[in-house]
């Protein structure tokens, strides 16, 4: 597309519509941050029911994100923003009434795959509809919007809290605070179902479906410069195209099929996006300063810090991502997180009898884990989405997403089931776990330099 400075205003309004899957994305998996020790507590369960009942939503992400790809190319983006808002909305107010665990998994599943599909709908829309010099900015306010939901939903959780004095304790009309970190997630899971209904739909998925003159009018509006030559970029992507199935993923190599290299490549990326183990932080992060000596209201404001962080790093990113590139950003991510969670092992391993830090321990701890999100979230946490949305060609891209998200929930899931089982009683402890993380973060910066290509500028036509 040619320069849209035009229409900007027009451009970012579309791209923050879409974002709010996004911010729910981010509120709805870390809203469990505040309320899992009172779920504990409340319920009376074990490690290993609470390892269920916070990860089993990632299940339903998984299944989401999947699915949601080839149901996205069946009846467009916009239609699935719709459907992941009224699961969001159900799973609010189903998660702040449960009996018990059994049911309060069921409204987190229904919530996860919510969750799935907005994670894998948003980048799709946002590159599909952004510019090719603009689509880097504009894909990380994906990431942005997540980080967005993870602050608001932590800081919403503390000040519940501080209402309320502990998470367990009654607020009003005799529900309790965690119950209702819970509801207030209702107001955007409503606003980002009337944002979708205003959207307009992929130019791509118009043109895909013979609705030429449709996907006209939406590119005039992005861009108002070469919008046949664009209509008939992308349609030359679509001749005599089938409908993608998984088998489009393999290419003939010496005779034999096997999984394509930029395959391999998203794969890797969504993965060890989960397996440094940062959602640790922003699902367990209050529970997790707690057992090492914080108090209860201490615990959650470092939780609120923490994301705060998060969220500042993510606008650098934004403003980094289409001047330095996706690559050099992973590897000084990488190897950021690297050193960071290396610190954090060696701190958690010298705890004492009882899990506290001693002070000094404390303060390297808490100084290098948000230095750690730092890292991360200046790398990994945005440019993994924009490259999962721009790295493949339009033929497989639906197919090859659904693959890659199926992917990193499942890796999510694992990195959330197993936090609490490894570090509880019966488990080798908070710094072997972390150990566990910091390999990851090492191997890390090997893969993106050996197998990650650079995407900064090319138009998805070109992939």
């Amino acid at each position: 597309m040619s320069n849209a400075k035009s229409n900007m205003g027009h451009i970012l309004l579309i791209t923050l519509s879409a974002a709010i899957g996004g911010f729910l994305f981010g509120f709805d998996s870390s809203v469990i941050n505040g309320a899992n020790g009172a779920l504990k507590i409340h319920f009376n369960a074990t490690d290993y029911q609470l390892a269920w009942a916070v990860s089993l939503a990632l299940i339903g992400a998984a299944v989401g994100a999947y699915f949601a790809g080839r149901l996205a190319d069946m009846f467009g983006r916009v239609r699935c923003m719709l459907a992941a808002s009224a699961l969001f909305l159900v799973s609010a107010i189903g998660s702040g009434v449960p009996f018990g665990i059994p049911d309060f998994i069921f409204w987190r599943v229904i919530g996860g795959v919510g969750i799935g599909v907005a994670s894998i709908i948003a980048p799709i829309y946002i590159a599909e509809t952004a510019p090719a010099h603009l689509r880097g900015r504009l894909g990380s306010m994906q990431q942005f919007a997540i980080v967005i939901g993870i602050f608001v939903a932590l800081l919403s959780n503390y000040l519940i809290v501080r209402l309320a004095g502990s998470a367990n304790n009654v607020l009003f009309g005799g529900f309790k605070a965690w119950q209702i970190m819970f509801w207030v997630e209702i107001v955007p899971a409503a606003l980002y179902g009337l944002a979708a209904w205003k959207l307009p739909e992929s130019p791509r998925y118009l043109v895909h479906k013979g609705r030429l003159e449709e996907a006209k009018e939406v590119l005039a509006k992005i861009d108002s410069e070469g919008v046949d030559k664009e209509i008939e970029n992308i349609h030359e992507t679509f001749k005599n195209e089938k409908p993608a199935k998984l088998a489009d993923l393999l290419e003939l190599v010496g005779g034999k099929k096997r999984i394509a290299p930029i395959v391999w490549a998203g794969l890797g990326l969504a993965i060890l996006q989960q397996l440094v183990g940062i959602n640790v932080i922003f699902y367990y992060g209050t529970m997790l300063w707690q057992s090492v000596g914080f108090g209860e209201s201490d615990a959650f404001l470092t939780s609120v810090i923490s994301s705060g962080v998060n969220l500042v790093m993510t606008i650098v990113a934004i403003m980094l991502i289409d001047k330095l590139g996706r690559k050099p950003l992973l590897l000084i991510g990488s190897v950021g997180m690297a050193i960071t969670l290396s610190t954090l092992t060696v701190c958690f391993m010298n705890a004492n009898s009882d899990g506290s830090l001693p002070n000094a321990a404390g303060v390297i701890a808490l100084i290098a884990a948000n230095l750690y999100i730092t890292f991360f979230a200046v790398s990994w946490g945005p440019v993994m989405w924009v490259m999962l949305g721009e790295m493949f060609n339009n033929r497989i891209r639906a197919v090859a997403i659904a693959i890659c998200g199926l992917a990193q929930w499942g890796a999510n899931f694992i990195v959330t089931w197993s936090f609490p089982v490894l570090t509880g009683k019966d488990g080798i402890g908070v710094g072997p776990t972390y150990a566990i993380y910091s390999f990851f973060a090492i191997f890390s910066i090997f893969f993106v330099a050996k197998f990650i290509k650079e995407t900064k500028g090319k138009e998805l036509e070109e992939m």
